[in-house]
Protein backbone atom coordinates (compact mmCIF):
# COMPACT_ATOMS: atom_id res chain seq x y z
CA UNK A 1 0.00 0.00 0.00
CA UNK A 2 1.61 3.42 -0.90
CA UNK A 3 2.12 6.21 1.49
CA UNK A 4 0.14 8.56 -0.06
CA UNK A 5 -3.03 6.34 -0.19
CA UNK A 6 -2.72 6.05 4.10
CA UNK A 7 -1.75 10.08 3.90
CA UNK A 8 -4.98 11.06 5.39
CA UNK A 9 -4.57 8.48 8.68
CA UNK A 10 -7.16 6.25 7.10
CA UNK A 11 -6.05 2.15 6.94
CA UNK A 12 -6.95 0.34 3.78
CA UNK A 13 -10.03 -0.99 5.36
CA UNK A 14 -11.15 2.02 7.07
CA UNK A 15 -11.34 3.92 3.88
CA UNK A 16 -13.53 0.96 2.87
CA UNK A 17 -15.91 0.92 5.28
CA UNK A 18 -16.53 4.43 5.06
CA UNK A 19 -16.90 4.31 0.94
CA UNK A 20 -19.41 1.71 1.44
CA UNK A 21 -21.02 4.04 3.73
CA UNK A 22 -21.15 6.68 1.57
CA UNK A 23 -23.05 4.83 -1.21
CA UNK A 24 -25.97 2.47 0.97
CA UNK A 25 -28.23 3.11 -0.69
CA UNK A 26 -31.48 4.12 1.53
CA UNK A 27 -34.27 3.21 -1.09
CA UNK A 28 -33.71 -0.83 -1.87
CA UNK A 29 -32.55 -0.74 1.89
CA UNK A 30 -36.21 0.09 2.63
CA UNK A 31 -37.46 -2.48 0.04
CA UNK A 32 -35.21 -5.29 1.38
CA UNK A 33 -36.59 -4.87 5.19
CA UNK A 34 -40.25 -5.00 3.57
CA UNK A 35 -39.13 -7.89 1.81
CA UNK A 36 -37.99 -9.05 5.33
CA UNK A 37 -41.08 -8.35 7.16
CA UNK A 38 -43.40 -9.93 4.80
CA UNK A 39 -41.57 -13.09 5.09
CA UNK A 40 -41.25 -13.23 8.37
CA UNK A 41 -45.07 -12.36 8.40
CA UNK A 42 -46.52 -15.35 6.25
CA UNK A 43 -47.02 -18.90 6.45
CA UNK A 44 -44.60 -19.97 3.62
CA UNK A 45 -45.83 -23.19 1.72
CA UNK A 46 -44.17 -22.83 -1.30
CA UNK A 47 -42.78 -25.86 -1.81
CA UNK A 48 -39.45 -24.54 -4.30
CA UNK A 49 -38.95 -22.04 -1.41
CA UNK A 50 -36.82 -21.94 2.12
CA UNK A 51 -35.14 -19.59 4.72
CA UNK A 52 -31.25 -19.99 3.92
CA UNK A 53 -28.96 -19.30 7.16
CA UNK A 54 -27.35 -16.33 8.50
CA UNK A 55 -24.01 -18.24 7.21
CA UNK A 56 -25.41 -18.91 3.68
CA UNK A 57 -26.18 -15.65 3.63
CA UNK A 58 -23.02 -14.11 4.81
CA UNK A 59 -21.59 -15.94 2.26
CA UNK A 60 -23.21 -15.33 -0.35
CA UNK A 61 -22.68 -11.38 0.57
CA UNK A 62 -19.14 -11.45 1.25
CA UNK A 63 -16.28 -10.22 -0.72
CA UNK A 64 -15.86 -13.55 -3.19
CA UNK A 65 -18.56 -11.22 -5.03
CA UNK A 66 -15.70 -8.82 -6.26
CA UNK A 67 -13.62 -12.18 -7.95
CA UNK A 68 -13.56 -13.36 -11.31
CA UNK A 69 -12.68 -16.89 -12.07
CA UNK A 70 -13.51 -17.83 -15.61
CA UNK A 71 -12.70 -21.43 -15.96
CA UNK A 72 -11.79 -24.12 -13.61
CA UNK A 73 -10.08 -24.37 -10.48
CA UNK A 74 -5.87 -24.18 -11.40
CA UNK A 75 -7.30 -24.08 -15.22
CA UNK A 76 -8.19 -20.13 -14.57
CA UNK A 77 -7.89 -17.40 -17.32
CA UNK A 78 -7.45 -15.00 -14.80
CA UNK A 79 -4.99 -14.51 -12.04
CA UNK A 80 -5.47 -13.99 -7.86
CA UNK A 81 -7.72 -17.40 -7.85
CA UNK A 82 -5.31 -19.38 -5.50
CA UNK A 83 -8.49 -18.86 -2.59
CA UNK A 84 -10.89 -19.16 -4.60
CA UNK A 85 -9.77 -22.48 -6.09
CA UNK A 86 -10.18 -23.65 -2.38
CA UNK A 87 -13.35 -22.57 -2.43
CA UNK A 88 -14.62 -23.82 -5.37
CA UNK A 89 -13.20 -27.46 -4.38
CA UNK A 90 -14.01 -27.20 -0.66
CA UNK A 91 -17.75 -27.05 -2.22
CA UNK A 92 -17.09 -29.93 -5.05
CA UNK A 93 -15.90 -32.59 -2.18
CA UNK A 94 -18.37 -31.64 0.17
CA UNK A 95 -20.80 -32.79 -2.32
CA UNK A 96 -19.66 -35.52 -2.76
CA UNK A 97 -19.50 -36.24 0.84
CA UNK A 98 -22.87 -35.00 1.41
CA UNK A 99 -24.42 -37.94 -0.84
CA UNK A 100 -21.66 -40.68 0.14
CA UNK A 101 -19.84 -40.39 -3.36
CA UNK A 102 -16.30 -41.98 -4.60
CA UNK A 103 -14.52 -39.38 -6.31
CA UNK A 104 -12.88 -42.34 -7.95
CA UNK A 105 -16.40 -43.24 -9.76
CA UNK A 106 -17.76 -39.84 -9.34
CA UNK A 107 -17.70 -35.75 -10.26
CA UNK A 108 -19.50 -32.97 -9.36
CA UNK A 109 -19.42 -29.70 -11.42
CA UNK A 110 -20.93 -26.67 -8.58
CA UNK A 111 -20.60 -23.61 -11.23
CA UNK A 112 -24.24 -24.23 -12.92
CA UNK A 113 -25.98 -20.48 -12.21
CA UNK A 114 -29.66 -22.42 -11.36
CA UNK A 115 -31.43 -25.45 -12.78
CA UNK A 116 -32.62 -24.77 -16.21
CA UNK A 117 -29.50 -23.88 -17.46
CA UNK A 118 -27.62 -26.74 -15.58
CA UNK A 119 -30.22 -29.37 -17.82
CA UNK A 120 -29.87 -27.32 -20.68
CA UNK A 121 -25.72 -28.10 -20.14
CA UNK A 122 -26.55 -31.31 -19.89
CA UNK A 123 -28.65 -31.78 -22.45
CA UNK A 124 -25.60 -30.13 -24.67
CA UNK A 125 -22.52 -32.34 -23.66
CA UNK A 126 -24.79 -35.67 -24.21
CA UNK A 127 -27.54 -35.16 -26.16
CA UNK A 128 -26.80 -33.94 -30.20
CA UNK A 129 -29.64 -31.28 -30.99
CA UNK A 130 -32.61 -32.22 -32.47
CA UNK A 131 -32.60 -36.00 -30.75
CA UNK A 132 -34.58 -36.72 -28.71
CA UNK A 133 -35.20 -36.37 -24.72
CA UNK A 134 -37.97 -38.35 -22.41
CA UNK A 135 -39.39 -36.31 -19.63
CA UNK A 136 -42.22 -36.20 -17.31
CA UNK A 137 -45.11 -33.81 -18.71
CA UNK A 138 -45.01 -30.09 -17.37
CA UNK A 139 -49.19 -30.46 -16.85
CA UNK A 140 -48.43 -33.64 -14.51
CA UNK A 141 -45.44 -32.99 -12.27
CA UNK A 142 -42.59 -32.28 -14.48
CA UNK A 143 -40.43 -29.03 -15.38
CA UNK A 144 -39.86 -26.80 -18.28
CA UNK A 145 -36.47 -27.77 -18.57
CA UNK A 146 -37.38 -31.03 -18.89
CA UNK A 147 -37.80 -30.17 -22.60
CA UNK A 148 -41.01 -28.63 -22.74
CA UNK A 149 -41.83 -27.05 -26.05
CA UNK A 150 -42.10 -23.46 -24.63
CA UNK A 151 -38.70 -24.10 -23.18
CA UNK A 152 -35.51 -23.32 -24.94
CA UNK A 153 -34.85 -27.08 -24.31
CA UNK A 154 -37.97 -28.24 -26.14
CA UNK A 155 -36.74 -25.94 -28.93
CA UNK A 156 -33.08 -27.40 -29.33
CA UNK A 157 -34.32 -30.96 -28.53
CA UNK A 158 -37.11 -32.95 -29.31
CA UNK A 159 -39.44 -33.75 -26.10
CA UNK A 160 -40.84 -37.42 -25.61
CA UNK A 161 -43.44 -37.03 -22.46
CA UNK A 162 -44.97 -39.49 -20.39
CA UNK A 163 -47.88 -38.83 -17.69
CA UNK A 164 -49.68 -40.62 -14.82
CA UNK A 165 -52.07 -42.88 -14.62
CA UNK A 166 -55.36 -41.34 -15.20
CA UNK A 167 -56.42 -43.60 -12.17
CA UNK A 168 -54.02 -43.89 -9.35
CA UNK A 169 -52.09 -39.96 -10.66
CA UNK A 170 -48.60 -41.58 -9.71
CA UNK A 171 -46.28 -42.96 -12.50
CA UNK A 172 -46.98 -46.44 -14.41
CA UNK A 173 -43.81 -47.63 -15.21
CA UNK A 174 -45.15 -50.06 -17.55
CA UNK A 175 -46.50 -47.18 -19.76
CA UNK A 176 -43.32 -45.59 -19.20
CA UNK A 177 -41.10 -48.52 -20.64
CA UNK A 178 -43.87 -49.06 -23.89
CA UNK A 179 -42.70 -45.26 -24.30
CA UNK A 180 -39.12 -45.61 -23.84
CA UNK A 181 -38.46 -48.96 -26.21
CA UNK A 182 -40.89 -47.16 -28.99
CA UNK A 183 -39.17 -43.56 -29.01
CA UNK A 184 -35.70 -44.65 -28.54
CA UNK A 185 -35.15 -41.37 -26.41
CA UNK A 186 -31.00 -40.44 -26.10
CA UNK A 187 -31.70 -39.19 -22.66
CA UNK A 188 -34.35 -39.55 -19.85
CA UNK A 189 -34.82 -37.22 -17.14
CA UNK A 190 -36.97 -38.76 -14.10
CA UNK A 191 -37.72 -36.08 -11.40
CA UNK A 192 -40.18 -33.73 -10.84
CA UNK A 193 -41.55 -29.96 -9.68
CA UNK A 194 -44.76 -31.10 -8.62
CA UNK A 195 -45.56 -35.02 -7.84
CA UNK A 196 -45.57 -36.11 -4.88
CA UNK A 197 -44.70 -39.74 -4.65
CA UNK A 198 -41.28 -41.35 -4.42
CA UNK A 199 -39.56 -41.95 -7.69
CA UNK A 200 -38.91 -46.22 -8.39
CA UNK A 201 -34.78 -44.90 -9.79
CA UNK A 202 -34.46 -49.30 -9.92
CA UNK A 203 -37.36 -48.99 -12.59
CA UNK A 204 -35.74 -45.88 -14.37
CA UNK A 205 -32.14 -47.28 -14.67
CA UNK A 206 -33.89 -50.64 -16.32
CA UNK A 207 -36.22 -48.23 -18.51
CA UNK A 208 -33.68 -46.06 -19.34
CA UNK A 209 -31.09 -49.80 -20.55
CA UNK A 210 -33.52 -51.27 -22.16
CA UNK A 211 -34.04 -48.23 -24.59
CA UNK A 212 -30.24 -47.44 -24.58
CA UNK A 213 -30.49 -44.18 -22.64
CA UNK A 214 -28.12 -42.38 -20.24
CA UNK A 215 -30.50 -41.86 -17.48
CA UNK A 216 -30.88 -38.01 -15.12
CA UNK A 217 -32.08 -38.23 -11.73
CA UNK A 218 -33.38 -33.93 -11.60
CA UNK A 219 -33.50 -34.39 -7.65
CA UNK A 220 -33.75 -30.95 -7.19
CA UNK A 221 -36.81 -30.83 -5.03
CA UNK A 222 -35.98 -33.66 -2.74
CA UNK A 223 -32.27 -33.16 -2.93
CA UNK A 224 -32.41 -32.52 0.74
CA UNK A 225 -34.64 -35.35 1.41
CA UNK A 226 -32.02 -37.55 0.28
CA UNK A 227 -29.69 -36.22 2.48
CA UNK A 228 -31.46 -35.92 5.44
CA UNK A 229 -32.23 -39.82 4.98
CA UNK A 230 -36.01 -39.34 4.22
CA UNK A 231 -35.71 -40.69 0.26
CA UNK A 232 -34.05 -43.29 -1.39
CA UNK A 233 -30.45 -42.30 -3.00
CA UNK A 234 -30.56 -41.76 -6.96
CA UNK A 235 -26.84 -42.26 -7.59
CA UNK A 236 -26.46 -46.15 -7.27
CA UNK A 237 -28.72 -45.82 -10.78
CA UNK A 238 -27.95 -42.95 -12.14
CA UNK A 239 -25.68 -41.64 -14.89
CA UNK A 240 -26.27 -38.06 -14.11
CA UNK A 241 -27.69 -36.26 -10.99
CA UNK A 242 -28.89 -32.14 -11.08
CA UNK A 243 -30.19 -30.54 -8.25
CA UNK A 244 -30.97 -26.89 -7.45
CA UNK A 245 -29.53 -25.71 -4.26
CA UNK A 246 -32.25 -23.65 -2.52
CA UNK A 247 -35.25 -25.92 -1.98
CA UNK A 248 -35.08 -28.77 0.44
CA UNK A 249 -31.11 -28.66 0.46
CA UNK A 250 -32.09 -25.19 1.74
CA UNK A 251 -28.55 -23.38 0.50
CA UNK A 252 -28.76 -20.36 -2.10
CA UNK A 253 -29.73 -20.24 -5.62
CA UNK A 254 -27.53 -22.46 -7.70
CA UNK A 255 -27.10 -25.49 -8.80
CA UNK A 256 -24.66 -28.89 -8.57
CA UNK A 257 -24.52 -31.32 -11.75
CA UNK A 258 -23.14 -35.16 -10.72
CA UNK A 259 -21.54 -36.93 -13.02
CA UNK A 260 -20.13 -40.44 -13.32
CA UNK A 261 -16.71 -39.97 -14.57
CA UNK A 262 -16.93 -41.03 -18.39
CA UNK A 263 -19.53 -38.02 -18.52
CA UNK A 264 -17.60 -35.66 -16.66
CA UNK A 265 -15.43 -33.97 -19.43
CA UNK A 266 -18.17 -33.44 -21.91
CA UNK A 267 -20.75 -31.89 -19.21
CA UNK A 268 -17.70 -29.67 -17.97
CA UNK A 269 -17.22 -28.20 -20.85
CA UNK A 270 -20.75 -27.64 -21.42
CA UNK A 271 -21.16 -25.73 -18.24
CA UNK A 272 -18.18 -23.74 -19.21
CA UNK A 273 -17.18 -21.82 -22.01
CA UNK A 274 -20.69 -24.14 -23.38
CA UNK A 275 -23.21 -21.72 -21.48
CA UNK A 276 -21.74 -20.15 -18.79
CA UNK A 277 -18.79 -17.51 -18.31
CA UNK A 278 -17.38 -16.44 -15.11
CA UNK A 279 -18.62 -18.84 -12.42
CA UNK A 280 -20.61 -16.76 -9.16
CA UNK A 281 -18.15 -17.73 -6.52
CA UNK A 282 -19.56 -16.18 -3.76
CA UNK A 283 -22.32 -18.44 -4.49
CA UNK A 284 -20.41 -21.82 -4.61
CA UNK A 285 -19.16 -20.66 -0.96
CA UNK A 286 -22.66 -20.06 0.18
CA UNK A 287 -24.02 -23.71 -1.71
CA UNK A 288 -20.51 -24.91 0.25
CA UNK A 289 -21.82 -23.37 3.89
CA UNK A 290 -25.06 -25.26 2.81
CA UNK A 291 -23.69 -28.53 2.10
CA UNK A 292 -21.81 -28.56 5.60
CA UNK A 293 -24.70 -27.51 7.21
CA UNK A 294 -26.61 -30.70 5.48
CA UNK A 295 -24.01 -33.18 7.03
CA UNK A 296 -25.14 -32.22 10.70
CA UNK A 297 -27.71 -34.57 12.94
CA UNK A 298 -29.88 -31.68 13.13
CA UNK A 299 -30.41 -31.20 9.43
CA UNK A 300 -31.44 -35.11 9.36
CA UNK A 301 -34.38 -34.16 12.25
CA UNK A 302 -35.38 -31.05 9.96
CA UNK A 303 -36.07 -33.11 6.79
CA UNK A 304 -37.61 -35.87 8.40
CA UNK A 305 -39.61 -32.98 9.79
CA UNK A 306 -40.39 -31.75 6.59
CA UNK A 307 -42.20 -34.97 4.97
CA UNK A 308 -44.07 -35.70 8.31
CA UNK A 309 -45.60 -32.17 8.42
CA UNK A 310 -46.33 -32.61 4.50
CA UNK A 311 -48.09 -35.71 5.24
CA UNK A 312 -49.73 -34.41 8.71
CA UNK A 313 -51.59 -31.93 6.36
CA UNK A 314 -52.40 -33.15 3.32
CA UNK A 315 -54.28 -35.91 5.57
CA UNK A 316 -55.70 -32.77 7.67
CA UNK A 317 -56.89 -31.50 4.43
CA UNK A 318 -58.14 -34.50 3.11
CA UNK A 319 -60.54 -35.49 5.92
CA UNK A 320 -62.12 -31.53 5.16
CA UNK A 321 -62.98 -33.00 2.50
CA UNK A 322 -60.51 -31.48 0.05
CA UNK A 323 -59.00 -34.02 -2.57
CA UNK A 324 -55.12 -34.18 -2.56
CA UNK A 325 -54.03 -35.71 -5.54
CA UNK A 326 -52.83 -39.43 -5.77
CA UNK A 327 -54.40 -39.60 -2.22
CA UNK A 328 -51.43 -38.14 0.00
CA UNK A 329 -47.67 -37.77 -0.07
CA UNK A 330 -44.42 -39.79 0.54
CA UNK A 331 -42.41 -36.19 -0.15
CA UNK A 332 -42.55 -32.20 0.58
CA UNK A 333 -45.01 -31.26 -1.23
CA UNK A 334 -48.58 -32.58 -2.81
CA UNK A 335 -51.24 -30.96 -5.11
CA UNK A 336 -54.61 -30.46 -3.90
CA UNK A 337 -57.48 -29.92 -6.03
CA UNK A 338 -59.80 -26.80 -5.58
CA UNK A 339 -61.74 -26.82 -9.06
CA UNK A 340 -63.81 -29.89 -7.70
CA UNK A 341 -65.09 -27.66 -5.20
CA UNK A 342 -65.88 -24.35 -7.51
CA UNK A 343 -62.39 -22.84 -6.96
CA UNK A 344 -59.94 -21.81 -9.31
CA UNK A 345 -56.35 -22.43 -8.62
CA UNK A 346 -55.47 -18.48 -9.13
CA UNK A 347 -58.60 -17.80 -7.26
CA UNK A 348 -57.74 -20.44 -4.32
CA UNK A 349 -54.10 -18.91 -4.46
CA UNK A 350 -55.14 -15.32 -4.20
CA UNK A 351 -57.70 -15.92 -1.53
CA UNK A 352 -54.82 -17.41 0.99
CA UNK A 353 -52.49 -15.26 0.37
CA UNK A 354 -55.06 -12.13 1.57
CA UNK A 355 -54.93 -14.34 4.76
CA UNK A 356 -51.08 -14.35 5.02
CA UNK A 357 -50.72 -18.16 3.74
CA UNK A 358 -48.38 -18.23 0.63
CA UNK A 359 -49.30 -20.90 -2.04
CA UNK A 360 -48.93 -21.37 -6.02
CA UNK A 361 -51.52 -22.01 -8.43
CA UNK A 362 -50.62 -24.94 -10.29
CA UNK A 363 -52.27 -27.66 -12.93
CA UNK A 364 -53.09 -31.18 -11.43
CA UNK A 365 -53.34 -34.09 -13.85
CA UNK A 366 -55.41 -33.72 -16.99
CA UNK A 367 -56.45 -30.72 -15.83
CA UNK A 368 -58.84 -29.18 -18.04
CA UNK A 369 -58.64 -25.64 -17.05
CA UNK A 370 -55.26 -23.21 -18.89
CA UNK A 371 -52.32 -23.57 -16.70
CA UNK A 372 -52.98 -19.56 -15.91
CA UNK A 373 -55.64 -20.26 -14.05
CA UNK A 374 -55.92 -23.80 -13.16
CA UNK A 375 -57.52 -26.56 -11.10
CA UNK A 376 -55.51 -26.76 -8.27
CA UNK A 377 -52.45 -25.64 -5.89
CA UNK A 378 -49.32 -26.79 -4.46
CA UNK A 379 -48.45 -26.57 -1.03
CA UNK A 380 -45.02 -27.61 0.06
CA UNK A 381 -43.46 -27.74 3.99
CA UNK A 382 -39.62 -26.96 3.31
CA UNK A 383 -40.04 -23.50 4.68
CA UNK A 384 -42.65 -23.26 7.20
CA UNK A 385 -40.43 -26.31 8.74
CA UNK A 386 -37.44 -24.38 8.63
CA UNK A 387 -39.60 -21.73 10.99
CA UNK A 388 -39.92 -24.33 13.54
CA UNK A 389 -43.06 -25.80 13.06
CA UNK A 390 -44.64 -28.83 13.34
CA UNK A 391 -47.39 -31.31 13.19
CA UNK A 392 -49.50 -29.55 15.78
CA UNK A 393 -49.35 -26.59 13.63
CA UNK A 394 -50.23 -28.23 10.53
CA UNK A 395 -53.43 -29.08 11.65
CA UNK A 396 -53.99 -25.16 12.88
CA UNK A 397 -52.74 -24.26 9.22
CA UNK A 398 -55.42 -27.29 7.43
CA UNK A 399 -57.95 -25.56 9.66
CA UNK A 400 -57.21 -22.05 8.51
CA UNK A 401 -56.59 -23.25 4.91
CA UNK A 402 -60.46 -24.53 4.88
CA UNK A 403 -61.85 -21.93 6.68
CA UNK A 404 -60.59 -19.40 4.17
CA UNK A 405 -61.41 -21.19 0.97
CA UNK A 406 -64.52 -22.98 2.47
CA UNK A 407 -65.90 -19.47 2.78
CA UNK A 408 -64.69 -17.92 -0.79
CA UNK A 409 -65.80 -19.80 -3.42
CA UNK A 410 -65.34 -17.99 -6.89
CA UNK A 411 -66.04 -19.97 -9.78
CA UNK A 412 -64.08 -18.50 -13.36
Amino acid sequence: MSRKFCARGLSRKQRFLRYTEKVKDKVLEKLIKSEEKRQKGVINLIASENYASKDVLSALGSVLTNKYAEGYPEKRYYGGNQIVDKIENLARARSLKLFGLSQEKWDSNVQPYSGTPANAEIYSALVPAGEKIMGLRLDMGGHLSHGHKVSFTGKFWQQISYGVSQKTEMLNYEEIAEIAKKERPKLIVAGFTAYSRIIDFKKFRKIADDAGAILLIDMSHFSGLVAGGVYPSPFPYADIVMTTTHKTLRGPRGAIIFSKKEFSTAIDKAVFPGFQGGPHENNIAAIAVALKEAMSPAFKKYARQIVKNAKVLAAELQNKGWRIISGGTDTHLFLMDTWSRGISGKAAQDLLEAKGIVVNKNTIPFDIRSPFDPSGIRIGTPAVTTQGMKAKDMKAVAKKINEILSGGRKFN
